[in-house]
C-alpha cells in the first residue's frame, strides 16, 4: 500500500507557485508569508464546558441476547427504517491515515474506522459495501447526528459526560490518550516545554480544551482537521500538534521527520456516536461491536491498519453496560 506522505504539501505548493521562468511582477526582496490552511483560530476560540452529571462515559445499552438477521429487521425500529434506504450513513473522517483516507491506488475510502462502518453494514444488510460515507470535520460530528444526516458518526469521537447530553455512543471500539506531536530535534519533550508556544488541535476536539487548561500556558491553535495541523507544524507555524496518541501516530507514520512524545494527559475512549432518539441502533451496533470483538474482525483490522505504528495488537477494548 502506497503511502501518501504530507510532508510534501507544503513542498508541492510552493514549487507550483514559482514554476514561471519570467515573472511578471517582481518581489524580490520581500519576505513571502507561508501560507495557512483555511479556517484557522489562532488563537483558538476554548468554549466552556457545558454542565454535565457525572457518569461512567464507558457504558452503553446493553445489546439484544441475539441480533436480528441481515435483512430482517424488527418493523418499526431504526434499523428497518435504515435497510428500507437501502444504505448505512457514515460520518467520518476521509484525511486520517491509517483510519478514514483515501487509498492513492483504488480512490476507495480505507482505514481502522471504515473498517468498522463496514462491519456494521454487514449486520444490517449481510453486505458491508452499503455504507455512504460523509466526510465531516471535527466541529460537524455532534450536528450531523442530530440533525439526521447522519445516522452514526465513526470518527475518533470521545465518550465523555458532556457529549452523552447531547448523542448517545456504542461500547468503546478504541483506547488513547492526547499526547504530543512535535519536529524531531526541536527539544520539546513535554507540556512544560511549551510555555506561550502554540499548540495545534482541531477545532471542536476534547484535545483544545486539554491544551489550554495545561499550567504551562500554552496557546491553543484550532484548525478543521489534523493535517492541517501537521502542514503548520512542517510550516513552523506551531511548535506542536496534540490530539489523540493513534492519531498522532498516523501524522508520524506520513512525516518520519516528526515524533511522538510526552505523557500522556488525558483518557480518551472512542466510541460511535447515535442520535439519543434511537436507543434501538445503539443496542444493535454494540451487538455487532460484541461479534467484531469475538470473530477476530477487530483484531485482524487493527493489525492491517495501526500495529506497524502502535505497536503489538492489544486486546479489544472490554464493553461497559449501564443496563
Amino acid at each position: 500500500m502506497k503511502r501518501v506522505v504530507a510532508l510534501l504539501i507544503p513542498i508541492m505548493l510552493l514549487a507550483g507557485c514559482g514554476s514561471t521562468d519570467q515573472p511578471q511582477n517582481s518581489t524580490y526582496g520581500v519576505k513571502a508569508s507561508v501560507p495557512r490552511p483555511e479556517n484557522v483560530q489562532d488563537p483558538a476560540e476554548v468554549p466552556s464546558p457545558g454542565p454535565a452529571p457525572d457518569c461512567v462515559p464507558r457504558a452503553s445499552l446493553r445489546p439484544p441476547a441475539t441480533l436480528p438477521a441481515p435483512g430482517k429487521m424488527p418493523a418499526g425500529s431504526t434499523m428497518a427504517k435504515i435497510a428500507a434506504r437501502g444504505r448505512l450513513i457514515v460520518g467520518i473522517d476521509q484525511n486520517a491515515y491509517l483510519f478514514g483516507f483515501r487509498d492513492p491506488t483504488s480512490g476507495d475510502l480505507v482505514g481502522f474506522e471504515i473498517d468498522m462502518a463496514h462491519a456494521v453494514a454487514k449486520a444490517l444488510f449481510g453486505d458491508p459495501g452499503k455504507v455512504q460515507f460523509l466526510a465531516i470535520t471535527t466541529a460537524d460530528r455532534i450536528p450531523v447526528i442530530q440533525d439526521g444526516r447522519a445516522d452514526m458518526v465513526i470518527r475518533t469521537m470521545t465518550m465523555n459526560c458532556e457529549r452523552w447530553q447531547q448523542i448517545s455512543f456504542s461500547t468503546e471500539y478504541l483506547a488513547s490518550r492526547q499526547r504530543l506531536l512535535v519536529r524531531r530535534g526541536s527539544g520539546i519533550k513535554e507540556f512544560a516545554d511549551l510555555a506561550g508556544r502554540k499548540v495545534c488541535a482541531t477545532r471542536g476536539s476534547t484535545s483544545i480544551r486539554t491544551i489550554a487548561a495545561q499550567p504551562s500556558h500554552p496557546v491553543p491553535v484550532a484548525t478543521d482537521s489534523t493535517l492541517d495541523c501537521l502542514v503548520m507544524l512542517q510550516q513552523g507555524q506551531v511548535d506542536a500538534v496534540s490530539t489523540i496518541d493513534v492519531l498522532l501516530a498516523g501524522l508520524a507514520a506520513q512525516d518520519p521527520t516528526t515524533e511522538v512524545v510526552g505523557t500522556p494527559v488525558s483518557d480518551e475512549p472512542s466510541g460511535i456516536g447515535m442520535s439519543k432518539d434511537t436507543p434501538d441502533l445503539v443496542r444493535f451496533v454494540n451487538g455487532a461491536l460484541e461479534r467484531i470483538r469475538a470473530d477476530g474482525t477487530w483484531t485482524s483490522s487493527y493489525q492491517r491498519w495501526l500495529a506497524d505504528s502502535l505497536g503489538p495488537v492489544p486486546a479489544p477494548p472490554a464493553p461497559v453496560y449501564r443496563d
